[in-house]
């Protein structure tokens, strides 16, 4: 199955109320792919995924290297699909395995220890170190443009511009 790409979010809660009331709309998908090897792994986790998604929209679980190497997308053609990564560092290695993108999305990035978040970007995506030199590495390999932003009628931010200030800690 051939899958047009439409969103590429990373989103640590993955499927939410966000994804299905207000992305799914906004980019006509019928299709949602979770690229996350720990889900994969999970079946519990896969189950509770599947049950809180509509019978309309299809849903695909991968793990990262799978899915880079071996799901075809193009775009204008196929399914229209949403790609949800975890994590910052799960989107930029499907990326270098082959799966390119021009946008990125974050609409929640938090980390289990608060203490290595180094940016906020908004009030829900907040960056450490190794997100910030994977964006940069993003940015600059591919031209990726990448937006801080939850819900489609929120105005995007810009997390380039963010993240190459001067004044950020280090």
């Amino acid at each position: 199955m051939v899958m047009d790409i439409a969103l590429v979010r990373v989103d640590n809660r993955l499927i939410h109320g966000q994804i299905l009331e207000a992305w799914v709309p906004y980019v006509s998908a019928s299709c949602i792919v979770v690229v996350d090897d720990e889900v994969r792994d999970d079946f519990f986790r896969e189950t509770v995924i599947r049950m809180a998604v509509p019978r309309e929209v299809e849903v695909i679980i991968s793990g990262v290297e799978e899915f880079a190497r071996n799901y075809p997308y193009s775009t204008g053609q196929g399914k229209i699909a949403i790609v949800l990564f975890s994590s910052i560092a799960d989107a930029f290695k499907a990326f270098h395995l082959g799966f390119k993108f021009a946008k990125l999305n974050l609409g929640n990035v938090h980390h289990l220890h608060h203490e290595e978040d180094k940016v906020s970007c908004s009030s829900c995506v907040f960056l450490n170190d190794s997100d910030i030199q994977n964006i940069i590495s993003l940015a600059d390999s591919g031209d990726v443009h990448i937006e801080a932003r939850r819900i489609p009628m929120e105005a995007p931010v810009d997390v380039r511009d963010i993240v190459k200030m001067p004044s950020r800690t280090t």
